[in-house]
């Protein structure tokens, strides 16, 4: 990832506003170091998660990486799609696309 800041805009490929909430679009690296947002994968936020692609466990990882990340419980997030695929669509209950952006771009500038 390069240096430059990211912006909310240029999260917009990865957030879609829906009646429930906001659909974060994500491509998840597994069995990584360490767990962190680590910026935009084409279209998609990538994620790395240090649990491996196995009976759900990477995917429980994403859960509680996005709820850690804004700041909501991780019962407000939802697996929409993407169940044995590295990309994945997750639903944010009772936020908006500002509140998501926002927050997921002030974890993305945090100094390591």
């Amino acid at each position: 990832m390069s240096n430059l800041p990211i912006s909310v805009s240029d999260l917009n490929p990865a957030l879609v506003q829906t009646s429930d909430g906001v659909v974060v679009r994500v491509h998840v690296q597994p069995k990584a170091k360490r767990e962190q947002i680590i910026g935009m994968h084409a279209d998609r936020l990538k994620l790395a998660v240090t649990e491996p692609p196995d009976k759900g466990k990477a995917n429980a990882a994403v859960i509680r990486l996005l709820a850690a990340a804004t700041n909501l419980p991780p019962s407000h997030l939802e697996l929409l799609r993407g169940d044995t695929s590295r990309q994945k669509d997750v639903l944010l209950r009772h936020v908006t696309l500002a509140n998501v952006g926002s927050l997921l771009t002030s974890k993305l500038q945090e100094p390591d």
